[in-house]
Protein backbone atom coordinates (compact mmCIF):
# COMPACT_ATOMS: atom_id res chain seq x y z
CA UNK A 1 0.00 0.00 0.00
CA UNK A 2 1.01 3.40 -0.56
CA UNK A 3 -0.25 6.43 1.53
CA UNK A 4 -0.40 10.12 -0.26
CA UNK A 5 -0.92 13.28 1.26
CA UNK A 6 -1.20 16.49 0.05
CA UNK A 7 -0.30 20.14 0.87
CA UNK A 8 0.38 23.90 0.06
CA UNK A 9 -3.56 25.32 -1.28
CA UNK A 10 -4.95 27.69 0.13
CA UNK A 11 -6.78 31.01 -0.55
CA UNK A 12 -4.54 33.45 -2.47
CA UNK A 13 -4.72 36.13 -5.27
CA UNK A 14 -4.75 35.86 -8.81
CA UNK A 15 -0.77 36.38 -9.99
CA UNK A 16 0.98 34.42 -7.06
CA UNK A 17 2.64 31.48 -7.14
CA UNK A 18 1.52 28.29 -4.63
CA UNK A 19 3.71 24.93 -4.36
CA UNK A 20 1.46 21.77 -3.29
CA UNK A 21 3.64 18.64 -1.76
CA UNK A 22 2.69 15.30 -1.56
CA UNK A 23 4.13 13.06 0.56
CA UNK A 24 4.34 9.37 -0.49
CA UNK A 25 4.40 6.34 2.56
CA UNK A 26 4.68 2.86 2.35
CA UNK A 27 5.75 0.80 0.06
CA UNK A 28 8.52 1.30 -2.31
CA UNK A 29 7.54 2.97 -5.63
CA UNK A 30 10.81 3.07 -7.29
CA UNK A 31 9.09 2.25 -10.72
CA UNK A 32 5.52 4.44 -9.90
CA UNK A 33 4.38 7.01 -12.02
CA UNK A 34 2.76 10.25 -9.80
CA UNK A 35 0.63 12.46 -11.09
CA UNK A 36 -1.29 15.78 -9.85
CA UNK A 37 -5.29 15.96 -11.31
CA UNK A 38 -7.66 18.93 -10.19
CA UNK A 39 -10.95 19.01 -9.80
CA UNK A 40 -12.74 22.57 -10.13
CA UNK A 41 -16.29 23.44 -8.97
CA UNK A 42 -19.11 22.07 -10.60
CA UNK A 43 -16.03 20.26 -13.29
CA UNK A 44 -14.89 16.93 -13.76
CA UNK A 45 -11.41 15.82 -12.43
CA UNK A 46 -8.72 16.91 -15.28
CA UNK A 47 -4.95 15.36 -15.62
CA UNK A 48 -2.77 18.48 -14.21
CA UNK A 49 1.02 16.89 -14.27
CA UNK A 50 2.87 13.83 -14.12
CA UNK A 51 6.03 12.50 -13.48
CA UNK A 52 7.99 9.30 -13.81
CA UNK A 53 9.49 8.59 -10.38
CA UNK A 54 12.12 6.37 -11.63
CA UNK A 55 13.64 8.66 -14.05
CA UNK A 56 12.24 12.14 -13.78
CA UNK A 57 10.51 12.64 -17.12
CA UNK A 58 7.48 15.25 -16.98
CA UNK A 59 4.03 15.40 -18.61
CA UNK A 60 1.47 18.24 -18.74
CA UNK A 61 -1.58 18.88 -19.88
CA UNK A 62 -1.17 21.50 -22.99
CA UNK A 63 -3.03 24.92 -21.41
CA UNK A 64 -0.72 24.76 -18.24
CA UNK A 65 2.84 23.96 -19.76
CA UNK A 66 4.60 27.23 -18.52
CA UNK A 67 3.09 27.78 -15.74
CA UNK A 68 3.27 24.41 -13.70
CA UNK A 69 6.09 22.37 -12.91
CA UNK A 70 5.82 19.03 -11.63
CA UNK A 71 8.89 17.79 -9.63
CA UNK A 72 9.85 15.00 -7.22
CA UNK A 73 12.68 14.57 -4.14
CA UNK A 74 13.35 10.55 -3.90
CA UNK A 75 14.81 11.12 -0.24
CA UNK A 76 11.95 13.04 0.88
CA UNK A 77 9.32 10.39 -1.38
CA UNK A 78 7.30 13.88 -1.92
CA UNK A 79 6.38 14.87 -5.16
CA UNK A 80 5.63 18.71 -5.68
CA UNK A 81 3.53 20.93 -8.07
CA UNK A 82 4.94 24.77 -8.57
CA UNK A 83 2.41 27.07 -10.28
CA UNK A 84 2.76 30.25 -10.92
CA UNK A 85 0.82 33.32 -12.24
CA UNK A 86 -2.31 31.85 -10.79
CA UNK A 87 -5.65 32.72 -12.51
CA UNK A 88 -9.17 32.01 -10.90
CA UNK A 89 -9.56 29.16 -13.18
CA UNK A 90 -7.22 27.37 -11.44
CA UNK A 91 -9.41 27.12 -8.51
CA UNK A 92 -9.84 23.62 -7.33
CA UNK A 93 -8.99 20.61 -5.44
CA UNK A 94 -5.44 19.22 -6.43
CA UNK A 95 -4.92 15.56 -5.84
CA UNK A 96 -1.93 13.38 -6.13
CA UNK A 97 -1.83 9.73 -7.61
CA UNK A 98 0.55 7.36 -8.11
CA UNK A 99 0.30 4.54 -10.82
CA UNK A 100 1.84 1.28 -10.82
CA UNK A 101 2.62 1.22 -14.19
CA UNK A 102 6.44 2.91 -14.53
CA UNK A 103 4.63 4.76 -17.86
CA UNK A 104 2.84 8.15 -18.56
CA UNK A 105 -0.73 8.08 -17.29
CA UNK A 106 -3.50 10.69 -17.57
CA UNK A 107 -6.35 8.69 -17.30
CA UNK A 108 -7.69 8.50 -13.75
CA UNK A 109 -8.22 5.05 -14.04
CA UNK A 110 -4.65 4.03 -14.38
CA UNK A 111 -3.50 5.48 -10.84
CA UNK A 112 -4.05 2.83 -7.85
CA UNK A 113 -3.63 5.13 -4.88
CA UNK A 114 -5.00 8.35 -4.00
CA UNK A 115 -4.35 11.35 -1.85
CA UNK A 116 -7.56 13.13 -0.20
CA UNK A 117 -6.59 16.40 -2.04
CA UNK A 118 -5.50 19.94 -0.91
CA UNK A 119 -8.10 23.30 -1.71
CA UNK A 120 -6.69 26.49 -3.94
CA UNK A 121 -8.95 28.70 -3.86
CA UNK A 122 -7.78 31.83 -6.19
CA UNK A 123 -9.15 35.39 -5.84
CA UNK A 124 -9.30 37.86 -8.97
Amino acid sequence: QVQLVESGGGLVQAGVSLRLSCAASGRTFSSYFMGWFRQGPGKEREFVAGISWSVGSTYYQDSLKGRFTISRDKAKKTVYLQMNSLKPEDTAVYSCAASRSAYYQYTQSSYDYWGPGTQVTVSS
